[in-house]
């Protein structure tokens, strides 16, 4: 096995998804899939004994929630990455998964090579969040509904508010700034002055802070 792979592993209860999963990773060079499980208790054990680079966890799993396997896997090796995997575009899920410290978050609809893309873009220590749940929530904020409801929120200039939004659509810092004409280093200025002022420590959980208080009520 190669060094330089990233170790992925792979949490669902369906072992038929898991199947294809894996198939569709181990296809690729510069992955390898090490271990798998299908619930909660098993996917601890596993990630506690072949620590890998990644999981692809399942929201849902038979006795109980891929989101509290995450916290507790995040709680001992914080250089985990977790991708969850879902059926469902949920908010409440999404803002939960992601303070839980996953670092993506993709629907089970997704194509197989940007399954792949997210993997790796988790793996190299990036956020992801797929377009597909956050579109509603990104058309909201331009719309600016909601928007001064919420105190922390509320805090952000406009220029930080388009910036907040372009980060929730999966933008990088030197992306950002090519379309706000804005050099690299202000535009990571800016992103630690808004993730102070939503007081959270990580551009996914800013993401996922957006995500849950520009949510419709009733919706």
């Amino acid at each position: 096995m190669s060094a330089d792979r990233l170790r992925v592993m792979l949490v669902d209860d369906h072992e038929v998804v898991r199947d294809g999963l894996k198939a569709l990773i181990q296809a690729n060079d510069d992955l390898v899939v090490v271990a798998e499980a299908g619930s909660v208790k098993e996917a601890l054990l596993q990630a506690d004994r072949t620590k890998p680079d990644v999981i692809v966890m399942d929201v849902r799993l038979a006795d109980g929630s891929g989101i509290e396997a995450t916290r507790e896997i995040r709680a001992v090796r914080p250089q985990t990455r977790v991708l969850m995997l879902t059926s469902f575009a949920d908010d409440d899920a999404l803002f939960a998964s992601i303070m839980a410290g996953a670092d993506g978050y993709v629907l089970k609809q997704i194509k197989g090579s940007e399954l792949l893309r997210a993997v790796r873009t988790v793996g190299a220590g990036q956020s992801l969040l797929d377009p597909a749940i956050t579109s509603a929530v990104l058309d909201r904020l331009r719309k600016g509904k909601l928007l001064l409801r919420d105190e922390k929120l509320a805090r952000l200039t406009g220029q930080e508010e388009r910036i907040l939004g372009m980060i929730a659509d999966g933008q990088t810092n030197r992306e950002i700034g090519a379309t706000l004409k804005l050099a690299e280093k202000t535009v990571k200025n800016y992103v630690s002055t808004i993730l102070s002022k939503l007081e959270v420590a990580r551009r996914a959980e800013a993401a996922a802070y957006l995500a849950r208080k520009t949510a419709t009520p009733g919706a």
